[in-house]
């Protein structure tokens, strides 16, 4: 991480001075070197980059310039459709089942489409409705990725990871495979098993030492098991398919997946723009690149400053740790009892009592893409220059819509 918060505070203000808030910065020096980092921990194996985290097509095509970075995890295939025809990239893979018969529509009419993108599936009901959608003998054969569940069921209804796929073991894998190569109109190309529970959660919360502890084991435990059920899984299915890629991982656990055989690439995207949940991870923490900033409108007591606005919290399970963090100047926290507001959000500590009407206070999100869905541009900062630049948002294009 920056070790120098105060200079990373100064080149921001500077670059942005002459914006008004709420604005969005992007410090190109931290996402650069937070890329560079990944590449290292990835040991030689391609990463695909997830534009759940960026959701800036300037900065996807950034990351993909660079070496040892590949393709696209989309998460919906209106997006993949949107990204292959703006030239982002001709390698796509949705990372969830899709059920958008408009855009599978317009996937199976153009040979193209079909050639870069690869649909997510977990059971024959998605292949039926993409033939439902468009008949197997009037369209081109449509990639497919075999997703399997890479949660830890330890013991009986005990599980520990997110609910994805209904695949979990090698059999289950290797049987669907079976299947799935037997339908017309569909090759089997891929298979990917994201392991959130070590990935996306990190081991070292802060003021939560029992919960670290219980993390660090949950996660000494569970990674062996699915190495041994991955490793299993992916013969399974070659037995079937010629695979062109297996994916797997994220930010949280590049290094842990790097190092299982069975997996061809993997997947991040959280760790280019470092949010504040990052922070809790002790293999490797990101350096903070992605920002935005409120203006002080009030000073209710000599001891609270209050900024406009700031309520950005992130999806999850609620609570503090998908609260926004104030960054800069050091030294400022939330009031218990308020949290970040939407139209107003006072603060409290050492720094508030400096704070005047006018002066500006930066954020870090919790999540890493999510902060664009509440801007209609970021703002590209190099040194002391910024370049404003649109997200999806400000380029029309809705996430999830």
């Amino acid at each position: 991480m920056i070790a120098d918060r105060s200079a990373q505070q100064k080149r921001l203000d500077r670059a942005t001075a002459h914006l008004e808030t709420p604005v969005a910065a992007i410090d190109l020096a931290a996402f650069d070197a937070n890329a560079a980092a990944l590449s290292l921990r990835s040991a030689g194996k391609p990463i695909r980059v997830a534009s759940k985290s960026v959701r800036v097509r300037a900065l996807l095509e950034r990351v993909l310039q660079r070496p040892g970075w590949s393709g696209v995890m989309a998460y919906t295939l209106p997006e993949a459709i949107w990204l292959v025809r703006s030239g982002v990239t001709d390698d796509v893979l949705v990372a969830y089942p899709t059920v958008d018969r408009t855009a599978l529509a317009e996937l199976t009419a153009d040979p193209h489409l079909a050639a870069a993108i690869t649909i997510m599936v977990d059971n024959l009901g998605h292949l039926d409705l993409v033939d439902a959608v468009t008949a197997p003998d009037q369209r081109p054969s449509v990639r497919i990725c075999l997703e399997l569940d890479a949660s830890w069921r330890p013991a009986g209804p005990l599980h520990i990871g997110v609910r994805r796929s209904p695949v979990h073991s090698a059999a289950q894998a290797g049987t669907l495979a079976r299947k799935l190569v037997a339908r017309r109109g569909f090759t089997l190309v891929a298979m990917m098993a994201y392991e959130a529970h070590i990935a996306g959660l990190g081991d070292a919360p802060p003021g939560q030492a029992l919960r670290a502890q219980a993390i660090r084991l949950i996660q000494r435990r569970a990674l062996p098991e699915l190495l041994k059920r991955r490793i299993a899984a992916v013969r399974a299915v070659r037995e079937h398919a010629d695979l062109e890629f297996v994916n797997g991982g994220g930010t949280g656990s590049m290094a842990a997946t790097a190092a299982d055989p069975s997996v061809t690439e993997i997947a991040a995207g959280s760790g280019l723009f470092g949010p504040m949940l990052f922070d809790a991870y002790r293999a490797w923490r990101p350096t903070p690149a992605a920002f935005f900033a409120l203006s002080v409108v009030r000073r209710p007591t000599p001891q609270v400053a209050t900024v406009l606005g700031g309520g950005w919290i992130a999806s999850g399970p609620t609570g503090p740790s998908r609260q926004p963090t104030p960054w800069f100047p050091e030294g400022l926290r939330f009031r218990g009892d308020e949290g970040a507001g939407e139209v107003q959000t006072p603060l409290l500590g050492a720094a508030a009592a400096d704070l005047r009407p006018g002066d500006r206070v930066w954020f870090r999100h919790a999540k890493a893409g999510e902060l664009c869905e509440h801007v209609n541009e970021v703002h590209l900062v190099d040194d002391d220059t910024t370049t404003p630049t649109p997200t999806y948002r400000g380029e029309g294009y809705a996430f999830l819509g």
